[in-house]
């Protein structure tokens, strides 16, 4: 039996992160996978033999170490490395990041003492690895605890709690080099299948790419099922999707997107404010309640509620003249600062703020409130990591 390793499982937004500290993993690069697949219970698409849940969702790794000495990390209290761990797959995609566990991270960091906790609020400045940039995380704090109880609502997160809120405006062209990845609002893509195709490159918190529902033949508030039921539209959704990841440069060739980088771009399917149902909590979300409607596909499947990054990265689209986001907002909010996303489980809202400076776009905020929940702190039993369990291929963190 191979040696324990601490850990915590933290509920960040709607998805579920297990947290492991650096330096409680092994230091070779394939021994370190092959702990983490072991501890996920990967590849497995029930996850079995470990901690994963068996949903994209739950199946996410969050790698806390010291503060470095980058000069990108300057004023940071730790380092912070996101994992999205394959279910069915030796892999772990470590090029995206995950908005929602971003926010658990923060909890995290007063939970272990790694910020000193300031009431009412706390802040954590976190350097995130995967995209060399700051994330600034407030969370609120009581009696030296993050606190938990509270009423704000996270649509597809049973009840409520004390928002957390995570701001990233510094990830702006981390990805791609650029907010604008190709300088353009729209670009044009010659598809197989379909014919050409519009879409908008946006990179902030992760790299996105946003197209029209109706282009793709969807009215834009389809559910999770109803598109994952779909084999030739998913093709399809891959093959767009892959095609702007050519363009933006993160693939060798436009049939790699999988192989190379399932995660990003994240693909979005946007349309205009309408009414539709509410897939988790059964009600009706109105029109007059959103700006904007999008659906995701998230590792070749549609996402059951909205990614934190996509949530900033809609919000930051809407705001850039000519992109088809922007197309699709409510007119007469595009001038406020709080964009109102309407996705399969509810609404969710980002402060956004967007200057135009010359012919570039600045930043200055893009906002994620989300809540987060200490789920359990205990020490995980991989399976012996020599003993041939997992393809042994290189993976740095």
């Amino acid at each position: 039996m191979a040696s324990p390793i601490r850990c915590v499982i933290m509920r960040g937004g709607t998805s579920k992160a297990v947290f492991l500290k650096e330096n409680d993993l092994p230091t070779n690069p394939a021994r370190r996978k092959n702990a983490i697949l072991s501890i996920f219970g990967s590849p497995d698409r029930r996850q079995i033999d470990g901690l994963g849940g068996a949903d994209p969702l739950t199946s996410k790794l969050a790698i806390i170490g010291p503060p470095r000495s980058d000069p990108r990390a300057a004023g940071t209290h730790l380092t912070y490395t996101f994992g999205q761990v394959e279910i069915d797959t030796p892999k772990i995609d470590f090029l995206s990041l995950c908005g929602n566990i971003s926010s658990a991270v923060g909890a995290f960091a007063v939970y272990e003492g790694l910020v000193e906790a300031t009431e009412p609020i706390t802040t954590v400045r976190a350097y995130n690895t995967n995209l060399n940039r700051v994330l600034t995380i407030e969370v609120p704090v009581k009696d030296n605890r993050p606190l938990e109880r509270g009423d704000f609502v996270v649509p597809g997160v049973p009840g409520t709690g004390a928002r957390i809120l995570v701001d990233f405006a510094d990830t702006a062209g981390a990805a791609c080099g650029a907010l604008l990845p190709t300088g353009n609002s729209v670009d044009r893509f010659d598809i197989q299948g379909v014919g050409t195709i519009e879409a908008s490159l946006v990179d902030i918190g992760n790299a996105h790419v946003f197209i029209r529902a109706r282009d793709v033949g969807l009215v834009g508030t389809e559910t999770a099922a109803e598109i994952d039921a779909r084999g030739e539209l998913r093709d399809l959704l891959e093959r767009i999707r892959g095609a702007a990841a050519y363009r933006m440069k993160m693939i060798s060739n436009p049939s790699r997107s999988k192989p190379e980088s399932p995660a990003t771009p994240i693909l979005g399917m946007v349309s205009p404010p309408a009414d539709y149902r509410n897939e988790i909590g059964r009600g009706t979300v109105n029109a007059g309640e959103v700006d904007i409607v999008s659906r995701l596909m998230f590792m070749q499947q549609m996402h059951k509620t909205y990614a934190g990054t996509s949530t900033v990265c809609t919000g930051v689209a809407s705001r850039i003249s000519g992109t088809i986001a922007h197309e699709m907002t409510r007119p007469e909010t595009r001038q406020r600062d709080v964009v109102r996303i309407g996705h399969p489980a509810g609404v969710i809202d980002t402060e956004t703020r967007v200057e135009l400076s010359g012919n570039n776009y600045l930043v200055r905020r893009a906002t994620l409130g989300r809540t987060a929940r200490r789920i359990m702190e205990g020490y995980v039993y991989p399976r012996d990591i020599d003993d041939g369990g997992h393809h042994q291929d290189e993976m740095s963190l």
